[in-house]
């Protein structure tokens, strides 16, 4: 996978940026790296990279911002770092698209498990999909179609509808949205989530969960999606 994988990393810190660079490419990948977010953004337009590591804070065009200019164009999956466990950073981060995040200074191996992660959910969203597609209990199924009230997934075709018209969903977004049609009525934790979308084999920042579901619920409807306090989330059967 790794061979084949284009990375366009936006960090305008010259050592973290050049040392990142060196290790992804020993871990082969093929990298684009830019100092600021007006090259990043061009870069990203000229290359279509397969995932994109942005800094939060650098000139000209911040990592948030780049984030939703990016997410405006694509799906394409972003990690966003952070110099600091910030709530606010992470959180705006999350809101614009980001996919997951990781806090600086970070660890080589896990930046690495993280952009593995992510791609290993992109490159096999269609695995959280069979699972999906047997849960024809809750749900009424139909051709690989489950339906909840006006909401329909494909989970085939990879598409969701509401009402009939096409809703865009990220691939992380899908995968999440396919875990609760898995299980409709059914509460799924916060832990459980981040382990089964994130593929997070260890304790993660729960408030990945938390900004996706809001996100999810934006454009699913915000009563599909019931929060169930103190346990975690479920899916309106």
């Amino acid at each position: 996978m790794a061979e084949q994988t284009h990375v366009l990393f936006v960090e305008d810190d010259d050592v973290i940026r050049e040392a990142t660079q060196l290790a992804l490419e020993r871990d082969g990948f093929v990298v684009t790296a830019m100092p600021d977010g007006l090259s990043g953004l061009e870069a990203f337009r000229a290359d279509r990279p397969d995932i994109a590591l942005l800094d939060v804070m650098v000139p000209g065009l911040d990592g948030v911002s780049l984030c939703r200019r990016i997410r405006d164009e694509s799906t394409v999956p972003v990690i966003m770092l952070s110099a600091r466990a910030d709530s606010i950073d992470v959180v705006l981060g999350l809101e614009a698209g980001a996919d997951d995040y990781v806090t600086k200074p970070f660890d080589g191996a896990v930046l690495m498990a993280r952009i593995r992660a992510v791609l290993r959910r992109f490159g096999h969203a269609n695995a959280a999909a069979a699972g999906a597609g047997s849960a024809a209990g809750a749900g009424q199924a139909s051709g690989g179609v489950l339906r909840f009230g006006d909401l329909e997934i494909d989970t085939e075709g990879m598409e969701v509808r509401r009402g009939g018209a096409l809703v865009g969903l990220t691939p992380t977004e899908m995968r999440l949205l396919l875990e609760f049609s898995s299980a409709p009525g059914t509460v799924l934790s916060r832990d459980k989530l981040l382990e089964r979308v994130w593929d997070y084999g260890w304790g993660g920042d729960t408030r990945v969960v938390d900004v996706h579901v809001q996100r999810l619920r934006t454009k699913i409807g915000q009563d599909r999606i019931e929060t169930v306090r103190g346990f975690g989330y479920k899916l309106r059967a």
